[in-house]
């Protein structure tokens, strides 16, 4: 149910980029072309966050941050079919998306104590490879030595229609998306601990005009492409 990675073990595919950049929707699709594994480091912190809401912690308290999440378990499902996370025991892959978590992951995962913690988990659940991992920091950070690392770009407002559609509501509240999506940028790319960045070897895809369809294509091949070079795969 794996592709072997150049180095003689599973692939590992990191993906990076900013919200509504398509992300989710280009790695599961790689995941499943390339019958991997898939894992969306995003949804990790929102868990964090959901469940820390849930107990009443401070979110701009960055040591009450650290204290509680250390107590908080993570259960992370990784089949691009039906990904599923679960924070102690209770499924939140519908709740991590609603307006107070967004509004507040990026406080909690600026926090270095759960960065760590949660990038440890992160490369536990990547193992020895076979999987397309998602986030923000993924190819600078979480798994330096990926095989191939991608970072999806898109113009301001591609990104804020794709989020709006997602989340749904008026059109003309885009613009407040739009707004939205330059804040958590800014937090994201400036924080201390592990910003938003684009790994030195990265290969940049711009999605704003571009089809899911096409950008899944365009990685794949690359996959490819790389495991020619490398021989892998022949006799």
């Amino acid at each position: 149910m794996s592709t072997l990675g150049s180095r003689g073990r599973d692939i590992v595919i990191a993906v990076d980029g900013p919200s509504g950049s398509g992300k989710s929707s280009t790695a599961r699709g790689v995941a499943k072309r390339l019958r991997l594994r898939y894992l969306d480091t995003g949804a990790m912190y929102r868990a964090v966050t959901w469940a820390l809401l849930q107990r009443g912690v401070d979110v701009d308290d960055p040591e009450a941050i650290a204290a509680a999440a250390a107590d908080v378990r993570l259960d992370v499902g990784t089949d691009p079919a039906r990904p599923t996370i679960d924070a102690d025991g209770t499924d939140v892959a519908g709740p991590i998306r609603g307006p107070q978590v967004t509004a507040s992951v990026s406080a909690v995962s600026a926090v270095p104590d759960v960065r760590r913690q949660l990038v440890d988990l992160q490369r536990e659940l990547i193992g020895t490879g076979g999987i397309v991992v998602e986030g923000r920091d993924i190819g600078a950070v979480v798994a330096p030595d990926a095989e191939l690392k991608i970072f999806l770009t898109a113009d301001s407002a591609q990104r804020a229609a794709r989020r709006h559609a997602e989340v749904g509501g008026a059109p003309e509240h885009v613009a407040t998306t739009e707004a939205d999506l330059a804040r958590r940028d800014t937090l994201d790319s400036t924080r201390a601990a592990s910003p938003l960045t684009q790994a030195a070897d990265a290969v940049v895809v711009d999605t704003t005009d571009v089809g899911l369809d096409e950008v899944i294509d365009r990685i794949a091949d690359m996959v490819a492409a790389r495991r020619a070079e490398a021989g892998v795969g022949r006799g």
